[in-house]
Formats: C-alpha cells, structure tokens, sequence
C-alpha cells in the first residue's frame, strides 16, 4: 500500500462518491477471472485493490468525525501491525 495513493483517493472520495471507488474495485475484482493475465498484471491489480480499499476504510473514519491526518495515520499503524 501506498499512503499518497491512499490520500489522493480519499481526495477523490472527498470530491465525488466512495461508489466511484467500489465500482471500480469491483471492476478489477472481476478482471483478476481474466485468462491470460501474467502474474505481474495480477500483482498490480491487487495492489490498486489495496489501495482502494484502504482508502474507503480511510474515508469512512474522517466521515464519523475522525482527522484525515489521524484517520490516514491510523490506518497506516493498523497495515504496519499486521504485517508484524
């Protein structure tokens, strides 16, 4: 996961709609069925899920009343923890 990536869809969720980003999602889910994918396409996919995914979670802390600037630290330090 890439935290600028994580900011700036959250910017775009700010802007927009979260369904934007889950569409999306869905969109990339479904394409990982693709025959043909190389595994490096799939790696890449699966980081842009990542990414979106973290980015929802974030959006949704700052819309129950959490700081960006925390809601994005806390989400990093709950990654960070699981990978540990």
């Amino acid at each position: 996961m890439r935290l600028p990536i994580i900011k700036h869809l959250v910017e775009f969720i700010e802007k927009n709609d979260e369904d934007w980003v889950i569409e999306t999602a869905e969109t990339l889910e479904d394409l990982t069925e693709a025959q043909g994918l190389k595994d490096e396409e799939l790696e890449v996919i699966g980081e842009l899920l990542s990414n979106m995914f973290g980015a929802i979670e974030v959006a949704k802390d700052i819309k129950s009343g959490t700081a960006k600037k925390d809601a994005l630290n806390g989400f990093m330090k709950r990654v960070m923890g699981s990978i540990d």
